[in-house]
């Protein structure tokens, strides 16, 4: 008996992901100082980090 197929992944799953971690940071950015920046920093650094690691893995 062969396993079954798995499921079909959904294809907006990531850009839905990365459109509201931007928002995340974009908002934190503008709501205050302190924390807020240190959020927005993070988040936007994952998002670099993010593309950058699509980017080395597409030249591969």
């Amino acid at each position: 008996m062969s396993k079954p197929a798995p499921a079909p992944r959904n294809p907006f799953a990531a850009p839905a992901w990365i459109a509201a971690a931007s928002l995340l940071g974009l908002v934190s950015a503008l709501i205050g100082d302190g924390v807020f920046d240190v959020i927005s920093w993070l988040v936007f650094s994952a998002l670099v980090a993010l593309l950058i690691r699509a980017w080395v893995k597409r030249t591969r």
